[in-house]
């Protein structure tokens, strides 16, 4: 939906100078994700009736921040978007600031929540719940912290984070109910309730990671 975005100047720098960086990060936040979470942010907002440009820079910048870690990166994410000064050249002050506040609101452990639409948007677009994406997701991040050989530790891992942020009680939060999140949100409840299966499916997607 990049085309219908009137600034073609801006989507020539975000697409050659902001997406190829996430070539460095980690298999969850890689080009592909990057891309995801730009093209849901672009159909949310045009479904809102919202500001296309202020919801494709946020989605483009939102992660940049993990090139400082992983906790704290919506912070550091906000703060490279503020500090870009190409941005300038398209937007007034009042506009990157309500760009930063969105990069800053997007992560799902957030507890307060999004200050704004394009904080929601794009913290709706970030979640790309698909049960076995997240799954695997989960194991990969676990393998790279943690390259230990013990699988039971790499199961434990997924449990706690699966225990955590999707299950019933967890803190993931969706903030569009008809969007296509909240129905695979439910499909991953129904995994995460049954230990069985969840195990059945980390046994597979374990064993691809090592082959």
């Amino acid at each position: 939906m990049c085309h219908y975005i009137v600034n073609k100047k801006l989507v020539y720098y975000i697409e050659t100078m902001i997406i190829p960086r996430y070539a460095d990060f980690d298999k969850g936040h890689n080009l592909e994700h990057v891309n995801t979470v730009i093209n849901e942010s672009l159909k949310l907002a045009a479904e809102c009736n919202e500001n296309l440009e202020y919801a494709y820079v946020v989605a483009a910048y939102h992660d940049l921040g993990l090139c400082e870690g992983r906790e704290f990166h919506h912070i550091a994410s906000g703060k490279i978007l503020e500090a870009d000064s190409r941005l300038r050249e398209w937007f007034s002050d009042k506009e990157i600031k309500l760009m930063k506040e969105a990069v800053e609101d997007h992560r799902a452990s957030s507890k307060n929540p999004p200050r704004s639409i394009y904080g929601k948007i794009a913290a709706e677009a970030d979640r790309d719940i698909v049960p076995l994406k997240i799954i695997k997701r989960t194991i990969q991040y676990s393998i790279k912290n943690n390259p230990s050989p013990d699988k039971e530790s790499h199961w434990n891992d997924l449990v706690t984070h699966m225990a955590e942020k999707y299950s019933e009680n967890g803190y993931m939060k969706l903030w569009f109910k008809n969007s296509k999140n909240a129905v695979r949100l439910k499909e991953l409840r129904t995994i995460i309730a049954d230990e069985k299966h969840l195990r059945e499916i980390f046994e597979d997607l374990y064993a691809k990671e090592f082959c």
